[in-house]
């Protein structure tokens, strides 16, 4: 079990407030992290940080918006004052799809996905993960989604923004192998978040995805969490330029 051990290590989980991110932030923690959450809504980061802390795990929130590169050099410098080191980073924040077919779809709805997806986690690699790979050692894990492995319907920024993420992380992988830092993606399927909420409530959308995914359910918070866990320590010290697809079997079918 050492192998999935975290003791001690400065683990940063961008969107870590909720959902995937909080349960990617509360796996790490129960592993022996050190956790750092951010995120742009300071009092869903109070709360996530609360409960972890009754935990007794050591956490540390910034309020940050990933697609501002001042506010992730504030982050950055923020978590090597509290901490000295960064250990991994996962990049977690992003924004759903916009249902539009292209026609439909605005210059500024577009921006407003790939800035987040997209360039959020160029500017979380650069800095936060630069800092890493100065100090010769660490990991890097972008959380991506199926859209970024196959096209999805009326979502032409998400998929741009996914497969652009995943091309970044191999391509990031290369160039910092050399230095110590590993960096890899997780591509999950249809979860049940609450962002996800309006389209699991169609049940003509949720009925088809279903239909679509083998195990027969959508991912819960919970199921990333083991992929995150050892996709951030030793277990995985021979993993990179990959993406973990955890998708119920989404992308076999």
């Amino acid at each position: 079990m050492s192998a999935f051990a975290l003791d001690g290590r400065v683990v940063v989980v961008t969107g870590g407030g909720r959902g995937i991110g909080r349960a990617i932030a509360q796996g790490m923690a129960e592993h022996g992290a050190q956790v750092v959450i951010c995120g742009r809504t300071e009092a869903t980061l109070a709360a996530t940080a609360a409960a972890l802390a009754a935990t007794g795990a050591t956490v540390m929130t910034q309020v940050t918006d990933v697609a501002d590169e001042a506010s992730v050099v504030a982050l950055c410098d923020a978590v090597l004052a509290r901490f000295g080191r960064i250990d991994a980073l996962v990049c977690n924040a992003g924004v759903n799809p916009i249902y539009k077919g292209i026609e439909a779809t605005s210059l500024a709805e577009w921006h407003s996905v790939l800035d987040v997806n997209l360039t959020g986690s160029f500017l979380c690699c650069k800095h936060l993960g630069g800092t890493m790979a100065a100090a010769g050692s660490g990991s890097v894990v972008c959380i991506t989604s199926v859209a970024g492995h196959v096209g999805l319907r009326k979502s032409v920024p998400y998929c741009a923004s996914k497969g652009g993420t995943e091309l970044l992380v191999q391509a990031l992988a290369l160039d910092w192998a050399g230095k110590g830092v590993r960096v890899n993606a997780i591509a999950p399927g249809y979860f049940e978040t609450d962002l996800t909420a309006g389209m699991m409530a169609n049940p003509a959308m949720s009925g088809r995805l279903l239909g679509m995914t083998p195990l027969g359910r959508f991912g819960r918070d919970a199921d990333i969490v083991g992929a995150a866990v050892f996709l951030a320590g030793p277990a995985s010290a021979y993993v990179t330029g990959q993406s973990l697809r955890v998708d119920g079997g989404y992308l076999a079918a």
